[in-house]
């Protein structure tokens, strides 16, 4: 199963811009953006952050959100915590 980490691709169609118009606004080599749309290599966070200001987008648009991540409840060993308190 393929991981899309970064929504570049779509933000780009949504916006009617091209991978190639990024790469010149950014200064950056089209193989380079063309990897980060097909998500074989990701942006740096720092990069992320100058492209959604090109975009003039909030950077978390950028990025797909992991739900196993922000559904979950964080795993706590309450036996653990009672005994350390006693």
């Amino acid at each position: 199963m393929a991981k899309y980490l970064n929504r570049l691709k779509v933000v780009l169609a949504e916006q009617h811009k091209t991978n190639l118009w990024l790469s010149q606004t950014l200064g950056k080599d089209p193989a380079t953006v063309s990897k980060w749309c097909t998500n074989t290599a990701q942006p740096s966070l720092e990069t992320l952050h100058v492209i959604a200001d090109c975009l003039k987008i909030d950077v978390r648009t950028l990025i797909n959100p992991n739900e196993a991540i922000m559904f979950s409840e964080p795993e706590v060993n309450y036996k653990s915590v009672k005994d350390s308190n006693s």
